[in-house]
Formats: C-alpha cells, structure tokens, sequence
C-alpha cells in the first residue's frame, strides 16, 4: 500500500488553495479529513435554488459557472469559478447563492464543507477568514462588472469580453508558446454571454473571418487579442 500515495489524496482539496496558504501539513490534515471530494460531470448542477444546501465548495479540478435565469429566462452568467477557488451557499461567511445556479463546465472536482466544519476549521482562524473576506470581496467587483456588461453591452461586445477573460486564464506565459486555447463549445460561450447558440455561431465566425480567432471542435484559439479588445468594447 502506497501511504505516500494516500497521504497525497487526502490533502488534495487543501493544497493550492489561496485560502489554506501558510497552513500546517497538521491543519492541512485535519480540514482535509471534513471536506470529502466529490465528481461531477460536465452540465451536472452542483447547486440550484429549489434544492438549497448550506455548504462552502472548494473546487480542485475543472471550471464551473454560476448563473441566474432572468424573468425573461435567459441565463446570466455572473461568476466562472477556477481550480484553488471557494464558492456555495454560507450565510456563516456572507455567502450568498441567492437565485444562483452552479453548473460544472468540465468534468469538476469539488471538495464539500458543512456548515459545522466551515465554523470549526474556518472562522476559527483568523488568518483564514481573513482571505476569505478578500476574496469574496474581489469576486463581488467581478459580478458588478459582469452585471454592468450585461446590461450596456451589444451581444458582440459580451462574446468577445467573455472569450477575452477566457483567453485570460490560459494565456501562454513563455514567449513563443502557441496562442490561448479556450476549450468550451459554440453553446457555452453563448451561456457565458447571456444569447442563444446561433447568434454566438454567427458572430464567432465573423471574429474568424476577420482572422481574430481560429474555430475548431471543442475549442477556439484566440488569435488576436489586441483587435479583439477594440470588439470587446
């Protein structure tokens, strides 16, 4: 039996997670052992209103996004949530889902906190609650800014803002290194803007004529950030 192996597994939701930084292999440990991993596969909801749980969801692997459907029903994405990051439903932390949905992107790894163990191994630590504040505070400027979007933006202005924050994350840090990939398809990135599938098909290909961006199955390669920027508006 490979006990290096397991020891590994067993802190795999805490290690490289902004939040759990500076912490003991000891208290690394003991939080591991209260957040249990969990699969999900892509399009799986993680979280919905009509079935509310209050639980803090730590992501490890995959991306998932969060959205609210409008009156009109037309889903507003507000937050996509990336490996090393908290996010559900804690009134202990001022977390609030509210309307929200969480949706895996990928095929996601989430470790799960109760509300007790929440209390027990962060709140009780200063220095974690601390950067949990930080934290949500920074991701509640993003969805003002995503919201703001919304709002004053042509649909494609919000398609190449949103391939633009995506080319973001993955973009190549050695100089060289082959253009950002973004690995979602025509109906996630219209999910992501707030439109339908066709009308983010036509303007995807618009952006490809104009050689910003190169369209293949299951991914988009941005090719020109700088003059998708003045689309981006």
């Amino acid at each position: 039996m490979n006990h290096a192996g397991d020891d590994a597994e067993k802190t795999f939701c805490i290690s490289e997670v902004d939040i759990f930084t500076d912490l003991t292999e000891a208290e690394m440990d003991a939080i591991a052992a209260a957040a249990p991993m969990k699969s999900c596969g892509a399009g799986e909801l993680l979280y919905s209103p009509a079935q509310p749980s209050e639980v803090l969801f730590i992501l490890k692997r995959g991306r998932v996004r969060i959205f609210r459907v409008s009156a009109e029903g037309r889903a507003l994405t507000t937050a996509i949530i990336r490996p090393g990051t908290i996010f559900g439903e804690m009134v202990l932390l001022g977390q609030r889902m509210y309307d929200n949905f969480a949706e895996a992107l990928d095929d996601v790894t989430v470790c799960v906190m109760s509300r007790a163990d929440v209390h027990r191994f962060l709140l009780s630590d200063a220095r974690i609650a601390a950067r949990i504040t930080e934290i949500l505070g920074r991701r509640l400027t993003d969805l003002e800014q995503r919201l703001s979007d919304s709002v004053f933006k042509s649909v494609p202005q919000r398609i190449a803002t949103t391939l633009l924050t995506l080319a973001a994350e993955t973009r190549p840090r050695v100089l060289g290194a082959r253009s950002p990939q973004i690995a979602l398809t025509h109906q996630q990135i219209a999910a992501l803007a707030g439109t339908s599938r066709e009308t983010t098909t036509k303007v995807l290909r618009d952006f490809a004529d104009q050689h910003l961006i190169r369209l293949a199955r299951g991914h988009i390669t941005v090719l020109d950030a700088e003059h998708l920027t003045d689309h981006a508006g």
